[in-house]
């Protein structure tokens, strides 16, 4: 990859996504795209769909995902699944 590539890090504020960036920049990477779920809800297809066509990025890591704590996902284990497959 180009250190000047544009990558775009999906769900960059949790744990593996900032692992991620964290090592990304540690490389050397520079030029990220980075929203959060307020920016851009990921289960809205036409936003997401707009935010690809503006912002073009070059390669994408998607780290994003709906989580809860374990009784969380015990007890809404559908609700979680139904919300990460739309990301």
């Amino acid at each position: 990859m180009d250190k000047q590539a544009r990558i775009y890090v999906a769900g960059h504020l949790g744990l593996v996504g900032s692992a991620i960036l964290a090592n990304l920049k540690a490389k050397g990477y520079s030029n990220f795209i980075l929203r959060s779920l307020q920016e851009l809800d990921l289960t809205r297809q036409e936003a997401v769909e707009a935010f690809f066509e503006t912002e073009r990025p070059e390669y994408v890591f998607l780290a994003a995902a709906h989580v809860g704590g374990i009784i969380a996902n015990n007890t809404y284990r559908a609700d979680f699944i139904y919300v990460n497959l739309q990301i």
